[in-house]
């Protein structure tokens, strides 16, 4: 089964607060029901990203491999500038939960092979968190408030008045990203609503009509979720 298409909702969004104010707000004017937000929060990237976390945050989790030539010598440097050890992944050589301080930045950029988060750093979650946790609007909120330069994608599974299924229907919001072939890429300053319509041949026979009489204006069909 394919990926569900997603349409871009064309209209400018200046900022992160905004974005989630008109997801809302199209939520309640189209959908008969709407999920939990899903948030994503998207590894630092950039010197900005990792100024505005050791400025604002207590914590990060750093993970990857250390089979990399770089990576032995920067972990060396990390626990003797106090990085705990937390715990091994499946998925990566190592995980760390690093204390944040201005004492960082001169370490930055990161060698490749690593990637650093907030995930379970409050707000974004907590040491338990997973990827397939859900937040409540309340969470989103506090999370925006403190978003910054951070990258973070934000969805609801819904329901569309005037779609015959609801299984892969949705909007995605993505703050400080765009969404690119099924995934949501970094993208400083870029704020953007995308309205998913599932892939089920009775949505995609009624697609156009919908499109026209939901009263947003679209853009052209892209791979979703």
């Amino acid at each position: 089964m394919g990926s569900s298409t997603l349409y871009r909702v064309l209209e400018p969004i200046p900022d992160a607060a905004t974005g989630v104010a008109r997801a809302r707000e199209i939520l309640g004017a189209l959908s008969d029901g709407a999920s939990d937000p899903w948030v994503q929060l998207e590894p630092i990237e950039t010197l900005r990203q990792f100024e505005h976390a050791v400025s604002g945050f207590p914590a990060a989790r750093v993970y990857g491999n250390d089979d990399l030539p770089a990576v032995p010598g920067f972990l060396d440097e990390l626990a003797r500038r106090g990085a705990v050890f937390d715990r091994e992944d499946p998925s990566y050589r190592f995980m760390i939960n690093l204390r944040l301080g201005s004492e960082l930045l001169d370490m930055w950029p990161l060698p490749d092979g690593l990637h650093t988060d907030l995930r379970m750093t409050s707000p974004f979650g907590g040491p338990d968190s997973t990827d397939e946790d859900t937040s409540t609007e309340a969470e989103l909120d506090e999370m925006v408030a403190v978003l910054g330069p951070l990258s973070m994608g934000v969805s609801w599974d819904c329901v569309w008045r005037g779609l015959p299924r609801a299984k892969m229907c949705g909007l995605q919001l993505c703050l400080n990203g765009v969404w690119g072939e099924q995934c949501m890429m970094q993208a400083s300053g870029e704020f953007g609503l995308w309205v998913s319509v599932g892939n089920n041949e009775e949505n995609r026979s009624v697609s156009p009509t919908w499109r026209e009489i939901c009263g947003l204006g679209l853009g052209g069909p892209q791979g979703g979720w």
